[in-house]
């Protein structure tokens, strides 16, 4: 029986320490502050009849609150189930019936919360836990009533082996996949990155990513629990603000590759921004490919390279530029401490210097496995290693590139993976549309940018007009799915192209949007 990584997680919070642990706007909450609302949460929670292995479901904002009800759920032994927030009905509720939780952490008066209450609430959801606002419903119970209770005392209940996070994650069918962590996962994780990465109780990270996936919720937030730094959380992206919190002594700022191209069109408008952003000690990148132009404009005008690296929802965080080292613009480095890392071939042999190969690796940061879908798991294996999908490079120094995808079907857009397919779907209820796929479009400021190709019905042939549909159709998906999801370019074409067997030939679609 090890605890050794849950007690490595709490170590700061149970250290009684008045310093601040996070901030947002007027309002921080030091580490003893943490420590003691977690436990009131966890007691409250636990009046309710939640154990150890029960699923909580969180859709809720960037808050010092959802912090507090993450250590609370890890507390008690709880899988945390972070929701994206822009989700709307299909979404959500797909996510609460394929988790089975038995609770849902919700911001009031939110679209969000208008979601969850127009859904019938699929079994075993039991608990309704409303953040702010007074006017509940009487199937929901207040945040702070949970708070209003007695402190939990002793350690946290979960062994290191034990599910600690569901990261839902979309493939290639459009269905969601929950991807299962432990604390084991998890922690070893992102002690060893940033430790790599140099974090200590003396830096302080501006974080203006969402908590709801790997690199906010992993990095960001675990990353200051584990070192025990100082972070400010930003509940959306500004490059303004960013570079002010830079500029008044942050140390630490993560970003995706939209952020840093924003931040470097500020300094190209305003040299005085560059001054600011310079006083930092590290800046990252993930998510998506960092745009060579943009890594060496930004290094020209602060002095800092920024470290890119890699990971996705199913291995955490396995790669990494150095920190003290050369690190190469349109490279994502080398495997990180405990992660094992290779580039092969069909066959499982390593490929040589600048060869192509699929990325697979081994090692504690893996998941577990994709929740209740044991042979998508076993698909996902091969002798031991997790097949990611990612095509990439090895130069002769070892450092890896990012090549693409083996799946045209996942679009990476502002620091998102999005299913094409899932976008198809819902284009397909349009009475005008016959056939529809979707792809995605290189973009210098969003990765990529989602683009729909339509085959319209005869009746709507005539009439068709493409600026018109596109905001039709964007509309559409905004009805049924998150915003960052919707077309940005549209073409109404006779056919879609296909090969021998019938399957769509995506690149073609490329090929022509490009032209």
């Amino acid at each position: 029986m090890s605890r050794e990584y849950i007690s490595r997680l709490f170590r700061h919070v149970h250290s009684g320490s008045d310093r601040t642990a996070f901030a947002l706007g007027e309002r921080q909450v030091s580490w003893a502050e943490l420590d003691a609302l977690s436990r009131r949460y966890a007691a409250g929670l636990s009046a309710l009849g939640l154990e150890r292995g029960d699923r909580v479901a969180v859709i809720v904002e960037t808050s010092i609150d959802m912090i507090v009800a993450l250590l609370g759920h890890y507390r008690l032994g709880l899988v945390h189930v972070p929701v994206n927030t822009a989700y709307r009905d299909v979404e959500v509720g797909h996510i609460l019936r394929d988790s089975g939780a038995r609770a849902v952490l919700v911001d009031a008066g939110t679209p969000s919360h208008e979601v969850l209450r127009g859904l019938d609430a699929p079994q075993p959801l039991a608990h309704r836990i409303v953040l702010g606002g007074e006017d509940l419903d009487e199937a929901e119970l207040g945040f702070d009533a949970l708070l209003d209770t007695e402190p939990l005392v002793g350690e946290p209940v979960p062994e290191d082996d034990d599910l600690s996070l569901f990261i839902y994650t979309s493939g290639t069918t459009g269905k969601s996949k929950g991807v299962e962590h432990t604390y084991r996962s998890v922690v070893s994780n992102i002690d060893n990155l940033t430790g790599l990465w140099q974090w200590s109780t003396d830096d302080r990270q501006v974080l203006a990513l969402p908590l709801f996936h790997v690199h906010g919720l992993g990095i960001g937030v675990h990353g200051t629990l584990i070192r025990g730094c100082t972070t400010t959380l930003h509940e959306a992206f500004d490059a303004e603000r960013v570079a002010e919190a830079v500029g008044d002594g942050a140390t630490i700022f993560m970003g995706v590759p939209t952020m840093h191209t924003r931040l470097v069109r500020l300094m190209d408008a305003d040299p005085t921004v560059a001054e600011k952003l310079s006083g930092a000690r590290l800046f990252t990148s993930g998510s998506a490919a960092l745009p060579v132009d943009i890594f060496e404009k930004f290094r020209d005008h602060t002095g800092h390279a920024i470290l890119e690296r890699y990971g996705m929802s199913e291995t955490m965080l396995t790669l990494s530029n150095p920190y003290e080292e050369e690190r190469r613009p349109g490279t994502v480095g080398f495997p990180v401490p405990g992660c094992e890392v290779r580039v092969v071939d069909a066959d499982m042999n390593d490929v040589t210097p600048e060869q192509t190969g699929q990325i697979v690796v081994r090692g504690d940061s893996v998941m577990r496995g994709y929740w209740k879908q044991p042979e998508r798991t076993e698909e996902a294996f091969e002798d031991g290693w997790f097949l990611t999908g990612d095509v990439a490079t090895v130069d002769e120094d070892g450092y890896i590139s990012i090549v693409g995808r083996q799946s045209v079907d996942i679009i990476k857009s502002g620091g998102y993976k999005i299913s094409a397919r899932e976008i198809e779907r819902v284009l397909r209820q349009n009475p005008k549309v016959l056939e529809v796929a979707v792809v995605g479009l290189p973009d210098p400021e969003w990765g990529e940018k989602i683009a729909a190709a339509v085959v319209p019905t005869d009746e709507a042939r005539a009439g068709a007009d493409e600026a018109a549909w596109l905001d039709e159709f964007a509309s559409q998906v905004e009805d049924s799915l998150a915003s960052y999801k919707k077309p940005r370019a549209l073409a109404i074409i006779d056919q879609l192209p296909r090969n021998a067997l019938g399957k769509v030939q995506k690149h073609r679609l490329v090929e022509r949007f490009s032209k």
